[in-house]
């Protein structure tokens, strides 16, 4: 085989996704495991910026230690073909499942958004932001999700920068994220917190809940409007989710719960709790990850 299907410890099988700056590989390590390598395309690999938000991915990924969240396996980063390598989480991205099957069943979604909530607040735990919570970045198999992609993930604070994938070497600043499950505070301009995560979990709950986003459809104008209105359609949101839904997609970060709230409360409805309402969040649950 030649040196091409080699990549550092790992035996390149084949191509599994291609970003703007990236391409996956699922491959086999040294004992014969399945993981997937992300490796940094060819024109972005001697760019100094691209190999910081690898090493920011990869530490990032590191810190984090959940079931429920692809773990980092290894990688490096000085090298003429910079890559990292993550657990293969087998399974369909949430958004594939539902374009071919719709909505999740509706007995299975409390626990799915639970598993979630549990996958985000393991990342807020290990002082992390995630910042791109959305269907394309949860793999599901049966019932349980799987959280991946910390490309744009990085600590409270730091800066970020992104590329256009048609001008490698010419940077801008924008808002990073899939648009439909932002916070609005990140479409008007502000930081990132563990409540933009939570207000993304919502979205992406209520899409497997109901087969669509909550901020509909057309141009990104027309999203972004929708959201900064709070104008969320949560037909369809019922029963154990709809409380804690609604509260995730506060339009105000400081009415948002923490996950590891939102996952209490789903466990709390998964233990025969009945009609009782959820309790509200307290000042503990609304601290943001430092």
């Amino acid at each position: 085989m030649g040196t091409h299907r080699r990549l550092g410890d790992y035996r390149l099988l084949n191509e599994i996704g291609r970003g703007g700056t990236a391409v996956v590989h699922l491959a086999l390590d040294a004992t014969g495991r399945e993981v997937a390598v992300k490796e940094l395309r060819p024109e972005f690999a001697p760019d100094a910026e691209a190999r910081r938000r690898l090493a920011r991915e990869m530490a990032a990924q590191r810190r984090v230690d959940s079931p429920y969240v692809a773990p980092l396996l290894g990688g490096r980063i000085e090298s003429d073909r910079p890559h990292l390598a993550m657990g293969y989480v087998p399974g369909t991205p949430l958004g594939d499942l539902v374009d071919a099957y719709g909505a999740l069943p509706r007995a299975r979604v409390p626990g799915f958004a639970r598993t979630l909530a549990l996958a985000l607040a393991a990342v807020h735990d290990a002082g992390v932001l995630h910042r791109d919570v959305a269907p394309g970045n949860v793999m599901v198999l049966g019932d349980r999700p799987t959280l991946i992609d910390f490309g744009i993930a990085h600590e409270p604070g730091a800066d970020h920068v992104l590329y256009t994938a048609e001008r490698p070497q010419r940077r801008r600043r924008m808002v990073a994220g899939t648009p439909a499950y932002l916070a609005p505070e990140l479409i008007e301009g502000g930081n990132a917190g563990a409540a933009s995560d939570v207000f993304a979990w919502g979205a992406t709950v209520a899409y497997a809940a109901t087969g669509r986003s909550p901020f509909g459809k057309g141009s990104l104008h027309a999203v972004c409007f929708r959201i900064l209105r709070g104008m969320a359609d949560l037909d369809g949101v019922t029963g154990p989710l709809a409380e804690p839904v609604r509260r995730a997609l506060s339009r105000d970060p400081a009415d948002r719960p923490s996950a590891r709230w939102l996952a209490g409360a789903l466990a709390e409805w998964g233990q025969g709790t009945g009609g009782n309402p959820v309790p509200g969040p307290n000042s503990a649950a609304r601290t943001a990850v430092a």
